[in-house]
């Protein structure tokens, strides 16, 4: 095992989704920028879209919808907790990086007059872009890559950002998952695009690898922020999504919707206006478990020959092509019955909730040359397209920020200590594994984290993640692939620990059943309507702090504040 040094302008460390944009906008910024990019996997088929993805969820189009309008609905379905300029950063720049998108060779769903088809989902407006197409989107960003002549490393774990005298960033460590060598990258700025902490929670069929979210995304990039002393946010908003019963993807009612499919009950009726992801909308379909009218289904079965396999064509080959396999499997058809759903998993992911590496409308981290886009960052309800364009905005912020300063210096006890913690486990030819320490570790989260929230179990789960960081001393690893996993079981660990805390660090209940919690039932925006910020001491244990809420650039009226309290059916209709 050898120790490989390499130094760059700028390391961007995922090669999903954001990553790529960040490296192409950075070199086309300056081409003369040594720009890496690095992914544990391979960066044609890396990420949450590496099988592609069936549309665009918040598109924001002329014509269908405006920057304002946008982020008042995004402010509405996050409780009001958001920093609007950031949303209205996206959604100002959302609809030139469609065109931008369509220029390479992305397809999107048009009309007969060649405008964007734009659907509504969500509560208030219509944002919806399809892509029958979406499976080729890897391909179309690997070649935009070697175009702009952007480094890629694959096959190397990130597992540590380098910092200098004044906590600035001065690179990230990791080792290659086939070799073990160990490689100390020396950068001026670091772009952080790893996705969502997709393995927290256990998923109800138990396997380690069956989640909701893309499995390969653990949360690596909230840990090596967390330890560098940047700041999280909100990390008591979970995500947690309605999914397909036992199959564990998204039932897609998003996407069925505007096909006239929607989320009923056991007797088939509809339950909630809108089918678009928000805590209180999980609510209202946990509330329709626990209340006797459960199981909840995905209802199609009431739709045209023609509709129906519309749908099965965008939802079968794209996103998840094993969708279809798993209903023939199981012997379902959309046109004969109700598809089970049920609750996934809890996860960090700014996609789907408001969580994540604190973000401002630059992209920027809250220490100097560190930058953060997708799922990882903090932006809520992001997505695919949010991703494109905050992978932009570091790109090209990170390309000015690394043109002006010097190459950082940094202690080599930083190197040296990492080290040590990483080779570790191939020292132990004896001991726990990976997969039991990860195994232990996503089941105590499910016991103890999953909404509803009680305290007590919270902090029972405090003491059980502890213990877990004995167990890690045990832990061995026969080959650098199963390195690999101890390491994710490392950072596994530490996000369930940052999961309880926050969650018990914010004493009311909101965002729905993201945060529900028993003892403290109510709302409380006297002392509560504010961000819960988390950074690592000296002694790496984490101090919360709150922080404002920026003013709006957008102000609500009262009505448009309360929208997404009224989502459930008044009055059900009959199937």
């Amino acid at each position: 095992m050898q120790t490989i040094e390499h130094e760059y302008d700028l390391v961007i460390v995922g090669g999903g989704t954001g990553g790529p944009m960040a490296a192409v906008k950075a070199k086309e910024k300056n081409p003369k920028l040594r720009v890496l990019l690095l992914d544990k996997a391979n960066v044609k088929r890396s990420g949450a879209i590496s099988m592609g993805m069936d549309g665009l969820n918040n598109a924001v189009i002329p014509g269908h919808a405006t920057p304002e309008q946008y982020t008042k609905e995004i402010t509405v379905a996050n409780d009001g907790i958001v920093d609007q300029k950031g949303v209205y950063a996206y959604a100002a720049n959302s609809y030139p990086m469609i065109e931008e998108l369509d220029r390479w060779g992305i397809k999107f769903e048009k009309d007969e007059t060649g405008d964007y088809s734009v659907r509504k989902v969500h509560h208030l407006g219509s944002y919806v872009l399809p892509m029958p197409e979406g499976h080729h989107m890897k391909r179309v960003l690997y070649r935009q890559l070697k175009r702009a002549r952007v480094e890629i490393t694959n096959r190397v774990v990130a597992t540590r950002l380098l910092t200098g005298p004044d906590g600035e960033i001065a690179g990230v460590m990791g080792f290659d998952c086939r070799t073990a060598d160990f490689h100390v990258i020396k950068a001026k700025a670091v772009v952080i695009c790893t996705g969502a902490a997709g393995r927290l929670g256990l998923p109800a069929s138990g396997y380690l690898f069956g989640t909701y979210e893309n499995p390969t995304n653990c949360g690596e990039g909230h840990v090596m922020a967390y330890h560098a002393g940047a700041e999280l946010t909100n990390l008591e908003c979970f995500q947690i999504n309605p999914l397909i019963k036992d199959y564990n993807g998204p039932a897609c009612a998003y996407v069925t919707g505007p096909f006239g499919g929607y989320t009923s009950n056991n007797a088939g009726q509809r339950f909630i206006e809108c089918d678009y992801w928000s805590g209180q909308m999980m609510m209202e379909f946990f509330n329709e478990l626990e209340g006797g009218k459960g199981p909840v289904f995905l209802k199609l079965d009431h739709l045209a020959e023609e509709t129906i396999s519309e749908i099965e064509h965008i939802l079968h080959t794209n996103e998840r092509p094993s969708r279809g396999r798993f209903h023939e499997g199981r012997g379902t058809d959309y046109r004969k019955q109700m598809i089970e759903m049920h609750i996934s998993e809890i996860g960090f992911c700014s996609g789907h909730s408001a969580s994540g590496i604190w973000t401002n409308e630059r992209g920027e981290c809250s220490i100097p040359g560190l930058y953060a886009a997708g799922d990882c960052a903090s932006i809520p309800h992001n997505y695919m397209l949010g991703a494109f364009v905050y992978g932009k905005f570091c790109g090209e912020n990170a390309a000015d920020y690394v043109s002006g300063i010097s190459s950082p210096a940094f202690d080599a006890e930083q190197v040296e200590k990492e080290k040590a913690r990483v080779y570790a486990p191939l020292g132990r030819t004896e001991g726990l594994t990976p997969f039991q320490v990860e195994y232990k570790t996503r089941r105590i989260v499910n016991d103890y984290l999953q909404p509803p929230k009680v305290t007590r179990k919270m902090e029972i789960g405090l003491q059980r993640f502890d213990e877990i960081r004995e167990d890690l001393q045990h832990m061995g690893a026969a080959d650098p692939h199963e390195l690999m996993r101890a390491m994710e079981a490392h950072t596994i660990r530490d996000c369930a620990e940052l999961a309880a805390r926050a969650s018990l660090f914010r004493t009311e209940s909101r965002w729905g059943l993201y945060h529900l919690r028993v003892d403290h039932p109510e709302k409380n925006d006297a002392d509560w309507f504010c961000h819960t910020n988390v950074t690592s001491d000296a002694n790496g244990n984490a101090v919360f702090r709150k922080r404002e809420v920026e003013p709006y650039v957008v102000e609500l009226n009262e009505e448009e504040k309360s929208a997404y309290q009224r989502l459930r059916v008044a009055t059900p209709a009959a199937a």
